[in-house]
């Protein structure tokens, strides 16, 4: 019987970035997982902040190479991976020159959103689709921390569903108070749009802020984790009116193990939908 498999995508980790709720979580719960027998695959921005040369950073060359079209330009997808070796947990970073050749992550040094936020998340979610696609890895799991992974588990459901790589995997979105302030460019779900996608299951992001990209995570994913421990009171009312199969928060201490039952279940009950 073959190990289940859970892709984790978030927009950052430890010890790439500084230290937040995200980043914590998208380390450690990760290496846990693994430790649960499961097989797991990471992925994450390679922003310019990320030393390469500290990080030991390489390219893999037969994932990389391929062209991503986003509102109508070309953009080379370049795959990188490095090792996080007392865990024993290979990363993969989604890559471009124009997009993450910068020395900020989300921000720049004055704290200011940069502008084109919006292009770099559509090419992050849409590049680590293409990348297991290419490496042939089918995950049973996929898990999205971050605003930044919102698109995956629409494309996953309007792009890639009938794929063989993804046709049974189910996607788990998971909500934090990481934010931003005002909106991505509003031209977000125009740009968001491709071969499966139209922009009607794009509407709950018409106004791309904050927000919006956390609804359309949760609309098209098959499950919700509560990510922080007190969300803002509409969005918890709204994952709860959902039905949704959710996790509550649960505190680093707790949240290996529950995490591990609630792929678990999640896969469980899919399996009882197949059958």
């Amino acid at each position: 019987m073959k190990k289940p498999r859970v892709l984790f995508v978030s927009q950052e980790m430890i010890p790439y970035h500084e230290e937040s709720e995200i980043a914590s979580v998208a380390r450690y719960l990760p290496h846990g997982i693994q430790g649960k027998g499961k097989e797991i695959r990471v992925f994450m921005p390679r922003f310019g902040c990320i030393n390469e040369r500290r990080n030991q950073l390489h390219e893999v060359i037969r994932l990389s190479g391929m062209n991503l079209i986003i509102d109508d330009s070309d953009h080379p997808l370049l795959i990188k991976v490095a090792s996080i070796q007392p865990a024993r947990m290979q990363v993969y970073f989604i890559d471009n020159d124009e997009y993450f050749e910068r020395k900020y992550g989300l921000r720049d040094k004055a704290g200011k959103l940069y502008s084109d936020n919006d292009e770099r998340a559509i090419f992050f979610c849409r590049g680590v689709l293409e990348t297991v696609k290419k490496l042939g890895w089918s995950p049973d799991i996929i898990h999205c921390h971050g605003w930044m992974t919102a698109l995956v588990p629409l494309y996953i459901k309007k792009v890639f569903n009938e794929d063989p790589i993804f046709e049974n995997s189910k996607v788990i979105y998971s909500v934090y108070n990481e934010g931003f302030e005002k909106t991505l460019d509003k031209r977000f779900a125009e740009k968001a749009v491709i071969d499966g996608v139209n922009i009607k299951n794009l509407k709950a992001a018409a106004t791309p802020d904050f927000e919006s990209l956390n609804k359309l995570g949760i609309e098209w994913s098959d499950a919700v984790v509560k990510g922080s421990e007190e969300l803002d009171a509409k969005m918890d009312k709204f994952i709860n009116a959902l039905k949704k199969p959710t996790l509550e928060y649960y505190s680093k201490e707790e949240y290996v193990d529950q995490y591990n039952k609630f792929y678990d279940a999640v896969l469980e009950e899919a399996a009882v939908e197949t059958n």
